[in-house]
């Protein structure tokens, strides 16, 4: 049984077991207010699901593409649960989780997931089904292109403004029955520089 949180683009919570499904999701699209509502979801996902977190065996997170102030909150919330209930901390790139739920809602055939970069451009991944332990099957991306640029693929494309964390915690059980963690790196998936980098620092005239 896990918890799940997603911020890449608004906030979501959800408590999840590869049998029973989503036991409980809470969240809201609003993409401003991370921070001041992800310690409130976590509790109302918990409460909801009637689990304590001593029941759960690991926190999955969404590691983006998102935009880096909104991604890096639901990143350090759910490093920070899991480290407080000492289980491990699963990373799931969050398009990944919008093509879960996609082809288990009946969705078939090639599939694009776009959602909102900011700064007029869009994050976009390419799938092509599901493969035999269930999980999609991501044939390109994510990338990072200009809004009027999105490149047209065969099949359905599907503009996401909220991502579902219990399909980031679905991906996170069925990659654990299948022994394929790490499904990625421990890295947020930002796709664009910092807008501040460190200064070459100032040379001392002696």
């Amino acid at each position: 049984m896990l918890l799940a949180i997603d911020t890449s683009t608004g906030t979501s919570v959800a408590v999840v077991d590869h049998d029973a499904g989503v036991i409980a999701e809470v969240g809201t699209a609003d993409t401003m207010r991370h921070a001041e509502v992800v310690g409130e979801l976590v509790r109302e996902a918990l409460e909801s699901a009637h689990i304590p977190p001593a029941r759960l065996s690991g926190v999955a997170a969404g590691m983006g593409p998102g935009p880096f102030t909104g991604l890096r909150v639901g990143i350090a919330a759910a490093h920070a649960f899991a480290l407080g209930i000492r289980k491990p901390f699963v990373p799931v790139v969050s398009h990944d989780a919008v093509a879960f739920t996609w082809y288990r809602d009946g969705g078939s055939g090639p599939m694009q997931v776009v959602t909102d970069a900011r700064r007029r451009e869009f994050a976009v991944s390419d799938y092509d089904g599901i493969d035999a332990d269930g999980l999609p099957i991501r044939v390109h991306g994510p990338v990072l292109v200009p809004r009027d640029a999105v490149p047209e693929r065969p099949g359905t494309r599907f503009d996401a403004t909220l991502v579902s964390a219990g399909g980031i915690g679905m991906i996170a059980e069925f990659a654990f029955a299948a022994g394929r963690l790490p499904l990625t790196g421990d890295a947020p998936l930002y796709l664009r520089a910092p807008d501040v980098t460190p200064s070459a620092g100032k040379k001392v005239l002696r």
